[in-house]
């Protein structure tokens, strides 16, 4: 059982910056965020494995994102600059434990979910 713990979001204006975090109580293979506007499906945002360092975004946050991740405290960051009012969304951390075939860019291999994190960006 890992719990994910998130903090951060809030309300800003355009073109503003929020960072949130997620601490994880223990080990995982990668850990990402996901974000859900009202009316509409949960959507991928960034993911970073934790054996390659390697990061993906989706293409409507790519250069204003920056997912990153303190191993030694197991917490994954989401600094997000530059942001729209689209951007608006609860944000939820999540952490893959077990490896799996389905895609990382969806909620599909995904294990454990934070307790979401409202970010509200306004025109």
């Amino acid at each position: 059982q890992v719990q994910l713990v998130e903090s951060g979001g809030g309300l800003v204006q355009a073109g503003g910056s929020l960072t949130l975090s997620c601490a994880a109580s223990g080990r995982t293979i990668s850990m990402g965020w996901f974000r859900q506007a009202p009316g509409k499906k949960r959507e991928f945002v960034a993911v970073t494995r934790w054996n390659t360092n390697n990061t993906y975004y989706a293409n409507s946050v790519q250069g204003r994102f920056a997912i990153s991740r303190d191993n030694a405290v197991n917490t994954v960051y989401l600094q997000m600059n530059s942001l729209k009012p689209e951007d608006t969304a609860v944000y939820y951390c999540a952490a893959q434990v077990v490896w799996s075939s389905a895609s990382m860019f969806s909620p599909a291999p995904y294990n454990y979910w934070g307790q979401g994190a409202q970010v509200t960006v306004s025109s």
